[in-house]
């Protein structure tokens, strides 16, 4: 899992383009928005666009269960664990 989830923070630096960050920068525990890495809504689009055609997963941009998952790093690399496609 935690392969997975250095790309996913891989995938967050190169879609958003943080280039002065590193995967190392990012906890993996910590919130994505607002308080945490502070990403928004559009952020958020971009990044669910990536890991759609990245890892082949679905998901619905206005449900509960998708915001979720969006987390942080580990809820999202766990979502992608469950639900990518091989």
């Amino acid at each position: 899992m935690e392969q997975l989830e250095n790309e996913v923070k891989q995938v967050i630096i190169d879609v958003l383009q943080l280039e002065d960050m590193t995967t190392a920068d990012i906890v993996t525990d910590a919130p994505l928005f607002l308080e945490g890495l502070g990403l928004d809504s559009i952020d958020a689009l971009e990044l669910g666009v990536a890991m759609q055609k990245r890892y082949g997963i679905s998901m619905s941009a206005d449900s509960a269960e998708t915001r979720n998952h969006f987390a942080s790093v580990r809820t999202l690399a766990a979502m992608i664990a469950s639900n990518r496609k091989k």
